[in-house]
């Protein structure tokens, strides 16, 4: 079916309802439940976000479920993120009084700066059990997140071995697992999403990033609102990448596009641009960062992370 010009924007509903099907599956509500056992005994908690979109990875259930305990945030993928605005989100949530570090999950060195900084954030904890002749005794540290943000990678990094399958796509762990170390015991979480959506910035967020699966989307549509949302702020990577002249970048989304999938020879017969396979192309090209390091969204004034400009 030849698809359509879209309108540029959608109700804020509109796009909640596109993100709401069938991606809340059981295992999700399981894992929340078992979060909220779990929690009582372990000694902190590690929540994974993106470090292109620190805020709208940070689940709310997770975050109120987590702040029974110390609890430590890693900007993950931060390799592929703007490096100046992820040094503004560290401070955001430091200002907060809040441990953060930024890493790269395929790097041993980001699984150092974790292990230090959780040392750091428990160092009261592990004092008093170094007084009372428990010192070796391994920290217990629930990992948790939403899908897709590498914490399968980050553990077989932390531990040193292939303990944990990890693909580039959501949903592949499925229940919960310990992994031990020498001096730590993780327990994997699986994703977690909202139960809904009342958020159109989040949930585009999170499309873009491949957290919610691409098959319940409109990838053209998808391609569109992250062309649109990119350029506003990074207008010279779109550009570059594509060879766009000025104009050519101006165009509506649609248009803009075609005029890339023209560009790029992604032509079906009659000359016309096969804009499916061209949607693909974009997205999978700025999650790979070939677009160049983006991050989405900036920190906020603290106070306004929840003020409702986004609601439905």
């Amino acid at each position: 079916m030849k698809y359509q010009k879209k309108r540029e924007t959608d109700e804020a509903a509109q796009v909640s309802n596109q993100y709401n099907i069938q991606w809340f599956p059981g295992h999700m509500a399981r894992t929340l439940r078992v979060m909220e056992q779990e929690i009582q005994n372990v000694d902190a908690s590690l929540i994974l976000l993106d470090a292109r979109i620190p805020l709208s990875s940070l689940n709310p259930e997770i975050e109120r479920i987590t702040a029974r305990k110390p609890r430590l945030y890693a900007l993950n993928k931060a390799d592929l993120a703007d490096p100046a605005v992820t040094e503004e989100w560290v401070r955001y949530f430091r200002s907060a009084d809040a441990g953060c570090v930024a890493i790269n999950a395929k790097s041993r060195g980001g699984a150092a700066a974790v292990r230090a900084a959780i040392e750091r954030e428990l160092s009261g904890l592990l004092a008093r059990r170094q007084a009372r002749g428990m010192g070796g005794a391994k920290t217990q540290v629930m990992l948790c997140g939403i899908p897709n943000v590498g914490k399968s990678t980050f553990i077989n990094t932390f531990a040193g071995a292939a303990r944990a399958k990890a693909a580039d796509r959501p949903g592949v762990t499925k229940g919960k697992q310990w992994v031990s170390t020498e001096t730590f015991d993780l327990l994997d979480m699986p994703g977690v999403l909202w139960k809904k959506f009342d958020s159109r910035t989040i949930a585009s967020n999170l499309a873009f990033i491949g957290s919610i699966k691409d098959d319940i989307l409109d990838v053209e549509e998808l391609a569109m609102n992250l062309l649109d949302e990119v350029r506003r702020n990074y207008p010279e990577l779109v550009a570059g990448r594509y060879k766009l002249d000025a104009e050519t970048l101006a165009l509506p989304p649609y248009e803009l596009m075609e005029a890339i999938g023209r560009r790029r020879g992604l032509l079906v017969r009659g000359g016309e641009v096969n804009t499916e396979r061209c949607a693909q192309m974009l997205v999978d090209e700025f999650r790979a960062c070939k677009w160049g390091r983006i991050t989405l969204e900036r920190p906020p004034r603290r106070g306004d992370a929840d003020d409702g400009e986004d609601e439905a």
